[in-house]
């Protein structure tokens, strides 16, 4: 089976649903990639919400959009992803479009610090809360690493708990089905 990008896969769905103008939030800057990428969707009249605890991670992030000229209006918060909804300004919640978690540390960075389940799981429930209907989430989960298995597993088990009426879930693996593939969760809303 040929290896696919989930990162692209994560893209090309979210282009489906964001638009110009549109709010969105990446729960885990990390090297501000997806933060550019959503930026880049939504325009100049969209919204942009990026989170990392790292300091790092904020700078790399800032320097990309510096060095592109984004000219969209991005907010960044050194903070965990577990705090987003108390961050977010409350006349957002409910309107947001998009939502990206990228799980795992920091590539090029401390291999020490990572996501941990606990704050994660947190971060989804805020983000379930303050999706649109018909919005969307992707996580990138990566179990091949210290922690990593606990969390996709928490996150799998996360997204089997949720209201099948209300949200659509899928999973999309890079390559053949093991433990320790790259998996991509997909959590539509349906209203």
């Amino acid at each position: 089976m040929q290896r696919i990008s989930l990162v692209n896969v994560a893209h090309d769905l979210i282009k489906e649903v964001l638009l110009p103008g549109d709010i969105a939030i990446d729960a885990t800057v990390g090297n501000g990639y997806d933060t550019l990428f959503l930026a880049k969707q939504v325009g100049l009249s969209g919204e942009v919400f990026g989170f990392d605890i790292q300091q790092a991670a904020i700078e790399s992030t800032k320097e990309k959009f510096q060095q592109t000229h984004c000219p969209a209006r991005l907010t960044l918060i050194q903070a965990s992803h577990a705090g987003m909804g108390g961050k977010i300004p409350a006349h957002y919640h409910g309107n947001i479009r998009a939502i990206m978690f990228n799980l795992g540390y920091l590539p090029g960075g401390d291999k020490s610090i990572i996501t941990r389940t606990d704050s994660t799981i947190t971060a989804l429930n805020s983000a379930c809360r303050m999706l649109s209907g018909n919005g969307i989430i992707t996580v990138l989960a990566y179990p091949g690493h210290q922690g990593g298995d606990l969390e996709t597993g928490q996150v799998k088990s996360w997204c089997e708990q949720l209201d099948k009426d209300q949200f659509k879930i899928r999973i999309v693996y890079s390559s053949d089905n093991k433990d320790s593939t790259p998996r991509l969760f997909v959590i539509k809303k349906t209203h």
